[in-house]
């Protein structure tokens, strides 16, 4: 706790709690999107610091880049407003909900494909069991 009764962390208390490596806080610490204070060679994270790693993780496990996450963070930063932000975040989940949605069709297309093939392979394996086909 500092004096001003805010939390603050060491890379290492946000590496664990977040089951990330502390490399990682370092590459977006690089990507400018944590900005942790300096005491020396210590990194001390901020409340902000451990929000903005919960919204990072967030937005990669949906697939978005480094880049498209600092483009969020940096309308909320340099106060174009919660406005500007918000229809960013809708343009971006709706471009990620259409990828996603094309994903799925094509796993469905290939599930389809598979089951087709198989049935034609267990039909062929039957067909020679039963004798019908003769081998080589």
């Amino acid at each position: 706790m500092d004096s001003d009764n805010t939390n603050t962390y060491t890379i290492g208390e946000l590496a664990n709690e977040f089951d990330v490596t502390s490399r990682a806080l370092r590459l977006y610490e690089e990507s400018e999107l944590l900005s942790p204070k300096r005491e020396g060679t210590k990194r001390i994270y901020a409340e902000k610091d451990r929000v903005r790693l919960r919204l990072i993780l967030r937005a990669k496990r949906l697939g978005w880049s480094l880049a498209e996450v600092k483009e969020i963070f940096d309308l909320y930063d340099l106060s174009h407003g919660k406005e500007a932000q918000l229809i960013l975040l809708l343009e971006k989940l709706d471009e990620r909900r259409k990828i996603l949605k094309m994903q799925q069709q094509d796993i469905q297309n290939s599930l389809e494909d598979l089951e087709s093939i198989a049935a034609n392979a267990e039909q062929a394996l039957t067909e020679i069991r039963g004798g019908k086909i003769e081998t080589g």
